[in-house]
């Protein structure tokens, strides 16, 4: 007990321990500078890529420099952490890595999904099935890619919600943004209406859209009589767009040919009902406009 007491209170013991503390200390400020000067050196050469050889859209080149500097961090971390543990505290690093190795073979036969999840999300990123703000659907959740993490995707809804899916559920994605879109508008016209008449009327309205919106590339096309329908005919008109505006192009030319044919005269088709006696002649069934609905 003596001998412990005079350990305990000795200067060697508190020296070692503030020597070690100390190390760590400094192996960890280090790690940090070093992430630090990695992750600027990472902006930097992603910077310069307009005037390199390399070449990648900017929508990729959001997602591999996070990828590339999440990674770093990590092994600069893991590694510090075993120089702390090796050189500061003395352990032996080489026996706890084997029994690392044993268990984590243990844990690897229930941790397939996690397997999964980052092989998949290896796929993910260096396939370019998509990037960190492209509008998707996948999983059954749509919205705007926040990130992607080696083992799961965040997608955030146009209403707020987040929604985070295992890279491992991604099988099947829909990328809206890749390629321009269609927006396609159905303009219901009564039959009171010519049909000639409405498509001149739509077609001196369509041909400004382009200068008044951006999301639309080009003038729309008019693709005529869509569908012929009880009360009304459909003429459909398809605008090419900018990816993922194809929503937004779609309300514009919408309100654009209401105004315009509220003016001209030409109103939204009502339903119709036409009412009849049981004993009236079927040659003198007439429609009679007041009874319109």
């Amino acid at each position: 007990m003596n001998e412990l007491w005079e350990y305990i209170t000795g200067p060697e013991l508190w020296v070692n321990i503030a020597t070690a503390i100390l190390q760590a200390i400094l192996i960890m400020v280090i790690a940090v500078i070093i992430v630090r000067v990695g992750n600027n050196v990472v902006t930097r050469i992603f910077d310069s890529r307009s005037r390199g050889p390399l070449r990648i859209t900017e929508r990729r080149e959001v997602t591999i420099k996070k990828l590339i500097q999440n990674s770093m961090k990590y092994t600069v971390y893991f590694i510090a952490f075993i120089m702390v543990l090796d050189g500061a505290f003395g352990f032996d690093v080489g026996a706890l890595l084997a029994g690392a190795g044993v268990a984590g073979l243990a844990i690897g036969f229930g941790a397939q999904n996690l397997v999964r999840d980052i092989i998949s999300g290896f796929f993910i990123i260096f396939e370019d099935q998509f990037s960190v703000g492209d509008y998707i659907l996948t999983a059954g959740s749509e919205g705007y890619v926040e990130e992607i993490g080696m083992r799961t995707t965040k997608i955030e809804s146009w209403t707020g919600e987040q929604f985070v899916i295992p890279n491992g559920n991604v099988t099947q994605v829909t990328n809206y943004s890749v390629h321009n879109g269609l927006a396609i508008v159905d303009v219901n016209i009564p039959y009171e209406n010519d049909v000639e008449t409405a498509e001149n009327i739509i077609g001196d309205v369509i041909k400004t859209l382009p200068d008044k919106y951006e999301e639309i590339v080009k003038v729309p096309e008019i693709f005529g009589v869509e569908v012929l329908d009880t009360s009304h005919f459909v003429l459909r008109v398809i605008a090419e767009t900018l990816p993922s505006y194809q929503w937004k192009g779609s309300r514009n030319i919408r309100k654009e040919i209401k105004e315009v044919l509220y003016k001209e005269g030409i109103q939204i088709p009502a339903p119709r009902l036409i009412m009849y006696s049981r004993n009236q002649e079927p040659d003198s069934l007439q429609i009679d406009p007041e009874r319109e609905m």
